[in-house]
């Protein structure tokens, strides 16, 4: 019984939560000049369920979520239309504790999401808003056991590449066949070597806040200490540049507390490293957007952004979450969740079976 009680309260407040941020995202979009389509309430809809699964798995509550990051987050996903209960899924999401204190003062620790553009959700973009892009078909994955010939050009004119398929070892090239609209296919690839940039960028990145047992906090270092941070960390990009080989980085030992398992787990390393050059190839393609919404929310995400939080993986990137709420100080100017979309006296989520009425906060533009 008590089992039956706590799912029904679950999906009540999920339901309640999904239906404000559905009518404030179509608002927003409208507002923007942009159609809010039944698609784009699916993907807000898969979002908002993957969202407060996860939260709810990490042992907070949901309404002490940024609002606004929330609401910033859910736009992306409505303008772009990309569905987190695809399969294979189009994009991911994540909790995380960011410090949004100004540099030099006391660390102050909220819980955000982050977003990030799976492979297929890349797919999907070139797919829909590719420059003359007609179709994308199926990428090729070629291994090393497997028989290959890259395309060759002769003036204007392409010869076709030809493969034949071993299935006998690791994957050393993505290849995605993509048709335009003047009916010519052009065959783009990305060589599993080049993931290797994606790497280094990855350990960079995690080495953000590291201090190396120097100081506790990087925020009150002494700038002899940071000096010191910083020469280690040159050092360890250094020696990636020396090792300068993708494998023998993922699998050197003094570099892995800097590197995703999805890397070097056995499990997810073909994985991860496909999807990287997957990645690499739709990036590259240009993309013309139907609305300057969609290019504004895509253009937000520039290129050092989307690396960042196509790296979330297995609690990298920044502090680790942990679900303790004294150990967290709130933003006090930053709504949450239940601010964001309740009125002032902070109307109550309704209990299990209870149907809520509309805050006319959400009755009225932002």
């Amino acid at each position: 019984m008590a089992e039956n009680t706590q799912v029904a309260n679950f999906n009540t407040q999920l339901s309640y939560y999904t239906n404000r941020y559905v009518d404030l995202m179509e608002r927003d979009l409208t507002s923007r000049g942009m159609e809010f389509d039944s698609y784009s309430k699916d993907c807000v809809v898969a979002a908002m369920g993957s969202i407060f699964q996860m939260v709810h798995e990490s042992g907070v509550s949901f309404e002490a979520i940024n609002g606004s990051n929330l609401k910033f987050i859910l736009s992306k996903v409505a303008a772009l239309k990309l569905n987190a209960n695809a399969q294979p899924r189009e994009c991911y999401f994540q909790i995380r504790n960011v410090n949004i204190a100004a540099k030099g003062q006391k660390p102050q620790w909220e819980k955000k999401i982050e977003f990030a553009i799976e492979g297929d959700g890349n797919d999907a973009l070139v797919s829909r808003y590719g420059v003359n892009v007609v179709k994308v078909f199926p990428y090729w994955k070629v291994r090393e056991g497997d028989k290959y010939i890259p395309p060759r050009h002769r003036g204007v004119e392409i010869t076709p590449p030809e493969w034949e398929e071993s299935g006998i070892g690791k994957v050393v090239r993505v290849v995605y066949p993509i048709q335009y609209k003047d009916g010519h296919v052009e065959y783009l690839s990305c060589e599993r070597a080049d993931v290797l940039k994606n790497l280094a960028a990855h350990i960079k990145n995690n080495l953000q806040n590291e201090t190396f047992g120097i100081c506790a906090d990087r925020y009150k270092a002494t700038d002899a200490q940071k000096t010191q941070i910083e020469a280690k960390k040159k050092e360890i990009m250094k020696k990636v540049a020396d090792i300068g080989e993708l494998e023998a980085i993922i699998d050197c030992e003094e570099l892995r507390p800097y590197i995703s398992p999805s890397y070097y787990e056995t499990q997810s390393r073909e994985s991860m490293i496909v999807r990287k050059m997957r990645n690499n190839i739709m990036k590259s393609i240009p993309k013309k957007w139907d609305n300057p919404v969609q290019a504004y929310e895509y253009n937000t995400m520039d290129a050092t952004y989307r690396e960042v939080q196509e790296e979330i993986e297995q609690n990298a990137n920044k502090e680790e979450f942990i679900p303790e709420p004294m150990a967290i100080e709130e933003q006090p100017k930053q709504p949450t969740v239940a601010e964001a979309v309740q009125p002032a006296e902070k109307e109550p989520v309704p209990a299990a079976g209870k149907e809520p009425e509309i805050p006319d906060f959400m009755k009225q533009e932002e």
